[in-house]
């Protein structure tokens, strides 16, 4: 039989229960096989590692971020709007050599390693970086992303994409394909994906510039693809992004739709009734200027949210818990409790991974420790005060 570890802390968060003071974990075999008092005479006999005052809880789960745009950090104008800011973006990536965005891609991957984070939800166009995800810490889905607004060119991105998916079947990192956004990818292109049982990831409602695209037309995405491609016949849906991606058969159990700031209740009902997770950024929204998702509005629709970093582009840190303390601040109506389990169960939810998330028998130990005083009476808003750093502790 397998050793028993007992992990102690002054707080374990299982969130699926109650939190426990002056708890322990018992972990066997990678897997939890008791969570409660440590006093209880219901705790199994083991190997004890007193973690110290602080909280325990499930690994957190970052469920959107771009690690090969890590070389973009600090380089992006944040002010202009958020078209001007993706052409930039355009521009600043294909200067990019090689060897400089495979540096950050790694320092990424370290960085994330440090926070404590335990799975991530990868966005990736080229998948260069798979052989730096095998011995991460932390487990990854790779999202396999696809852009191409020419119907015409719908056929051969498909191909691409799954002749990618076969490269890539070997990796640990388990890759399944995306589409970019609704108005980055064309009518065909979108199809073909939820024929292949898709998209998984999408960026969805995240600007202004989306929405007026879809509704008229015009406005600076008409320009930005006007110099890119032409003129490309296109008859605006004149719906919005979420009834747009419904109409294309891209909304269900299986996506995670990444910002969804720009919604209205009719978008928010489409979404909890096709199950969609949501995935909050709002450390980036903040920085481009688009708003923030109405995660309340969300959460009270039934709407699993999970919480994303997104890029090193748009967010000072590759740390969730971040963006978890961001969104307290933008929400104080929220209860802690639930960004808690947004930035835990949530994500693991939304990516896929029903064995984390939470600490409760059976489920897998991945687990994380927030280091704190013995004053701590409220662990949830000790987590969400800004002053707590997590780290991985199995």
């Amino acid at each position: 039989m397998s050793e028993v570890l007992l992990l102690r802390a002054g707080w374990v968060l299982p969130v699926a229960r109650p939190p426990i003071r002056d708890g322990s974990v018992a972990v066997s075999g990678g897997r939890i096989a008791w969570v409660g008092e440590a006093a209880s005479r219901e705790c199994p006999p083991g190997r004890e590692r007193d973690l110290g005052p602080g909280v325990l809880i499930p690994g957190p789960v970052n469920a959107h971020t771009h690690l090969e745009l890590s070389a973009l950090a600090g380089r992006l104008p944040a002010a202009g709007g958020f078209t001007r800011w993706v052409e930039a973006l355009v521009e600043a990536r294909a200067a990019l050599s090689a060897e400089e965005a495979r540096v950050a891609t790694a320092a990424a991957v370290q960085s994330v390693e440090a926070s404590g984070t335990v799975a991530i939800g990868d966005v990736s166009n080229a998948l260069a970086h798979i052989d730096l995800l095998e011995d991460a810490r932390f487990e990854s889905v790779v999202f396999f992303e696809q852009i191409g607004w020419d119907p015409a060119r719908a056929e051969e991105i498909l191909l691409r994409a799954d002749e990618g998916l076969a490269k890539a079947a070997g990796a640990r990192a388990q890759v399944r394909l995306a589409a970019h956004a609704p108005h980055s990818v064309s009518a065909p292109l979108m199809r073909g994906l939820v024929a292949r049982g898709g998209p998984f990831a999408l960026h969805l409602a995240e600007s202004p510039d989306e929405s007026r695209f879809l509704l008229d037309g015009d406005g600076p995405w008409r320009e930005f693809l006007r110099k890119r491609l032409g003129e490309i016949p296109f008859t605006p849906p004149q719906v919005s992004p979420v009834a747009y991606a419904e109409r294309l058969g891209a909304l269900g159990p299986q996506l995670a739709a990444a910002h969804c700031v720009q919604l209205d209740s009719a978008d928010v009902e489409r979404l909890a009734a096709a199950r969609v997770s949501v995935v909050a950024c709002p450390r980036s929204n903040r920085t481009l200027g688009v708003g923030v998702p109405p995660v309340p509005e969300l959460l009270a629709a039934g709407v699993n949210v999970a919480l994303g970093t997104d890029s090193l582009a748009s967010a000072p840190s590759l740390d969730v818990l971040d963006d978890a303390v961001a969104l307290a601040r933008e929400f104080p109506v929220l209860a802690p409790e639930a960004i808690v389990a947004s930035m835990t169960l949530g994500g693991a939810r939304a990516l896929g991974r029903g064995d984390l998330g939470a600490i409760g028998a059976g489920r897998r130990a991945a687990l994380a420790f927030a280091p704190g005083s013995s004053r701590i009476d409220d662990p949830y808003r000790f987590l969400l005060s800004g002053e707590a750093r997590l780290r991985r502790v199995v």
